[in-house]
């Protein structure tokens, strides 16, 4: 009797050791699967105001490259360019020709290629608001970007130039662009981290887009593109207006403007 209830005690242990090896790989499958795993896979250099580089599953981005070729000293060389606008902070046909490789794809919307060099346009790829399309594995969307205050809709008319939703494996980056605190913005879903613009008067105010951003709540937020007329905006109020509304939103405050003081 003894060792038959022996060899039932020593049956469950068996049974529950192997319950807890698949109960951790499991766990560890998650983990493997989840944000943090995700994020270590993209990183971001902030070049200066709305330019950047960004790194992600080992495909190369610039986005809106200006500023001449030295400001790219020692980064790797574009699998992929994004432009937003055909203003001389976004746009700046110089500089693209000196950053990209032949095999390096450019993604822009029309009013940008209708004013890039007629040598350029084969090299193209134009992109529409909403539009989606497929590039090295990534999808790529075109979000309006315009302004909406009666005093500041010449600087970006509806159309004419695009944010972007950059998605891989379920992980959505998005770059505002020049545009205020717009429907299409606010609609937004499932971002993981997005690059949100504030600067007098060509975009919009810290508080504008505060709003904007606890409108579609994305994990991260970087505040971007914040020089204008008068200076920087103030970046450490947006993050406060940001956590008042939504605790855990994460606001991470990067240099852009590394020769500003």
């Amino acid at each position: 009797m003894k060792k038959t209830f022996y060899a039932l005690l020593m049956s469950i242990a068996f049974l529950a050791l192997g319950f807890t090896k698949n109960a951790h790989a499991n766990t560890a499958l998650s983990t493997a699967d989840g944000t943090k795993m995700k994020d270590a896979d993209f990183k971001l250099t902030p070049i200066e105001h709305a330019t950047a580089v960004f790194t992600w599953a080992g495909t190369h981005f610039y986005i809106d490259p200006v500023g001449g070729a030295a400001k790219f000293a020692g980064q790797p060389k574009p699998d992929v360019v994004l432009i937003t606008d055909i203003h001389g902070d976004h746009m700046d046909a110089k500089t693209l020709a000196s950053v990209i490789t032949e095999g390096t794809k450019i993604i822009v919307p029309q009013a940008v290629a209708d004013q890039l060099p007629a040598e350029m346009k084969p090299r193209l790829t134009i992109l529409a608001n909403h539009q989606t399309i497929t590039v090295d594995g990534f999808k790529i969307t075109g979000i309006p970007m315009y302004n909406l205050r009666p005093e500041a809709k010449q600087f970006h008319t509806k159309g004419r130039g695009n944010g972007y939703v950059i998605e891989k494996k379920g992980m959505r980056v998005y770059f505002s662009g020049d545009t205020e605190d717009i429907p299409e913005m606010r609609s937004l879903k499932n971002i993981d981290k997005a690059f949100v613009c504030m600067n007098l008067p060509y975009t919009m105010t810290v508080e504008s887009a505060a709003a904007g951003v606890l409108a579609f709540a994305p994990k991260e937020v970087y505040p971007y593109h914040y020089r204008g007329a008068n200076g920087l905006s103030d970046v450490a109020k947006f993050k406060e207006l940001v956590n008042q509304g939504h605790s855990k939103i994460k606001v991470i405050q990067l240099n852009w403007y590394p020769n500003m003081k």
